[in-house]
């Protein structure tokens, strides 16, 4: 599959969202890529990961970790196809933590997945926990890169699809001075 064949699917299920979104970043966004409705397909889910799997086939890591919530479904089916043992971390008084009985051990090599990546926070804080557990991080994967290459990692990172999109500082977002309603629909609580 293609980058734009990818991007049809997400707009044919209704996940590439156009408007004015608060972004768990705190900016703001004329473009929402809802993950979630595209991951409910586990046939299509398969078939667009299947692609990104080819990227780090022969990449040697033991788990794949995930940044709740958006990364779940994805880092799952993604070390499913893999055959890989699949954990997410989650906020816990606003910190990202690793709960739930998960742990890594110390030298475990573990792969990063996340969903979306806008300006790679989440990203940061999941990959700020494996290391915290003594994880070695190999690299970072995601279905879409919509920060315009302004994700900027320390690991070898694997996007499946990169776009651009408008991202805006709240003090001076085009879309607030247009009075376009604001819509938040992340699950991240803003700080």
């Amino acid at each position: 599959m293609t980058e734009e064949q990818i991007l049809d699917v997400y707009k044919r299920h209704g996940a590439y969202l156009q408007g004015h979104f608060l972004l768990s970043s705190g900016l703001h966004s004329d473009t929402y890529l809802q993950t979630a409705l595209v991951m409910q397909y586990p046939v299509i889910a398969e078939s667009i990961i299947g692609e990104l799997v080819k990227k780090v086939y022969d990449i040697n890591f033991d788990t794949v970790v995930s940044p709740a919530i958006g990364g779940i479904r994805f880092g799952y089916e993604f070390a499913r196809l893999l055959r890989k043992r699949a954990i997410f971390t989650e906020r816990e008084n606003n910190e990202m933590t690793l709960r739930r009985g998960f742990s890594i051990k110390p030298g475990e090599k573990v792969m990063i997945a996340e969903d979306v990546v806008t300006t790679g926070k989440s990203t940061m804080e999941c990959v700020k926990v494996a290391l915290d557990h003594g994880a070695e991080v190999v690299g970072i994967v995601c279905m879409i890169d919509r920060s315009g290459g302004e994700a900027n990692f320390p690991y070898p990172f694997f996007p499946l699809v990169r776009i651009k999109v408008g991202t805006y500082d709240p003090s001076d977002c085009p879309l607030c001075k247009q009075g376009l309603p604001l819509v938040k629909p992340g699950s991240r609580k803003i700080v």
